[in-house]
């Protein structure tokens, strides 16, 4: 999987993703990170400037289309076909673990990262096949939230985790919640380890574990519980819950 992004603060996309399990997955070769400046592709006489002001007037201004159109064709120029190219904007589709797992089935992804009051249109309608938000607030610009991204995508890139299950047994695999988590000591602050967890029995646990996820989603996320992929024995667990038995 090749990361491409396309942005004015290249440092701070390679300050952030290039270390922990991303830097390791980096180093082993099972993802590659690309920060373009869309600076560099500035015409000479506007001396690395990438904005100006908006046609019809209004406050703030808007990045142009000709540095970031140069950017991609240069970041482009060797893929044997167009990649999907995804704008980092709050009026696109909010991102979920769903869309990290589709998109980390591409070979290559471009973020296009916009800042100041906006890109201009044209560029977006000409390149951008993808319109995603991490939620519906306003940021300073692209490079966090297509950071996020990039970090969730890759966990789903098989060879990133050492434990392969580990990507998927988390929050929102299955669409429902993750269980809580229990380490050493088997007490801490007259707070126990359930007792279920020290049995070994691992289909018991496994149980547990499972009524734990419908428990914590029902009470903190219960807007995924209609989406969420239930057993039958799930669903008969949640109706157990609605009737108060348990």
């Amino acid at each position: 999987m090749n990361f491409h992004v396309l942005t004015l603060f290249p440092e701070m996309i390679e300050q952030g993703l290039n270390t922990s399990i991303l830097g390791r997955a980096m180093a082993a070769g099972y993802i590659s990170l690309t920060a373009t400046n869309i600076r560099d592709y500035a015409a000479p006489e506007r001396k690395g400037r990438v904005d100006d002001y908006p046609y019809g007037g209004g406050a703030g201004m808007v990045m142009q289309p000709e540095p970031i159109d140069r950017a991609y064709e240069a970041v482009t120029a060797s893929m044997e076909k167009e990649p999907r190219v995804i704008y980092v904007t709050p009026q696109g589709k909010v991102f979920n673990q769903s869309m990290a797992r589709e998109l980390a089935q591409e070979e290559n992804l471009v973020f296009l990262c916009g800042h100041y009051e906006g890109v201009d249109e044209r560029i977006l309608d000409k390149i951008v096949t993808d319109h995603v938000s991490i939620g519906d607030y306003v940021l300073t610009g692209g490079e966090l939230p297509a950071m996020v991204m990039i970090d969730a995508i890759s966990r789903m890139v098989p060879g990133v985790l050492t434990n392969d299950a580990s990507g998927e047994i988390e929050s929102f695999y299955d669409g429902l919640l993750e269980y809580p988590q229990y380490t050493r000591p088997v007490e801490y602050d007259g707070r126990r380890v359930p007792d279920i967890l020290l049995s070994g029995h691992h289909v018991n646990v496994e149980k547990w574990r499972r009524e734990q996820s419908l428990i914590r989603t029902r009470e903190r996320r219960p807007d995924l519980i209609p989406t969420a992929t239930l057993t039958e024995e799930d669903q008969k667990f949640l109706r157990k819950l609605e009737e108060k038995q348990i």
